[in-house]
């Protein structure tokens, strides 16, 4: 299992802040359009099977339902999952939520979803490419993943960190831990090696006046991109 302990803790004490978009957590809200933007903008997600892998309390999770999707969400925190199938009470959504490791469920999902997201995950992982490794098992050929991190440099290290977590305040103090930061290049090659192929990549910028995320070519600081399960060289 690839997991720490004091990672799955951090987000089952925020369980019940995951639906309170004036809360710690409303970050992840205000810019949630703007990840489905950069989404819908590679793929039709209609009837589309689709596995967000980290759902946490569902708030990507529903919005893929909302169009269209037929979603599975998986987290190794257990009070996560539980807001996640609570809130379903409210919205009336059909998603399946699973408090599973991403490993025991490739062993009996290979290659069944078309579609694959894994948003704000990757930096608070001890092994990344053990992600990318399921997610590229998951996923049918030619399906396509969607990937989303920080980029490691000073100007991520100054925003993403000091100006987010104690200036502004915007994320919770602690959320990120610059060392699991990840360049482009080095995820790009994590993501050669499973055979996915990178077809679109786009920075993701945040206005706390507008309180409000927007696409940027910059990739400085958070950045997404889109990938396509290539066939073996092997």
């Amino acid at each position: 299992m690839n997991s720490d302990l004091k990672e799955i803790n951090k987000f089952n004490n925020l369980a019940q802040k995951w639906w309170d978009t004036a809360g710690e957590l409303k970050t992840l809200h205000h810019i949630n359009p703007t990840r489905l933007e950069f989404i819908k903008s590679q793929v039709s997600l209609s009837n589309q099977l689709v596995l967000d892998v980290g759902c946490g309390g569902g708030i990507l999770s529903e919005a893929l339902s909302q169009q269209g999707a037929q979603v599975t969400g998986i987290d190794l925190a257990p009070q996560a999952i539980e807001i996640a199938k609570l809130h379903l009470y409210e919205t009336n959504l059909n998603i399946t939520y699973q408090c599973e490791d991403i490993k025991d469920f490739a062993e009996k999902n290979s290659e069944k979803f078309d579609i694959v997201t894994c948003l704000e995950l990757l930096e608070h992982v001890p092994d990344p490419e053990y992600i990318i490794e399921y997610c590229s098992a998951i996923l049918k050929p030619e399906g396509v993943a969607f990937f989303s991190t920080l980029n490691r440099n000073l100007t991520s290290y100054l925003l993403g960190v000091i100006a987010a977590e104690y200036l502004l305040k915007i994320v919770p103090r602690g959320t990120h831990d610059y060392a699991k930061f990840i360049k482009p290049s080095e995820l790009n090659k994590l993501l050669m090696r499973h055979n996915l192929q990178i077809l679109a990549i786009s920075g993701i910028g945040y206005n706390p006046i507008t309180a409000s995320g927007y696409l940027t070519s910059k990739v400085n600081v958070n950045y997404i991109l889109c990938c396509k399960k290539i066939k073996s060289n092997a």
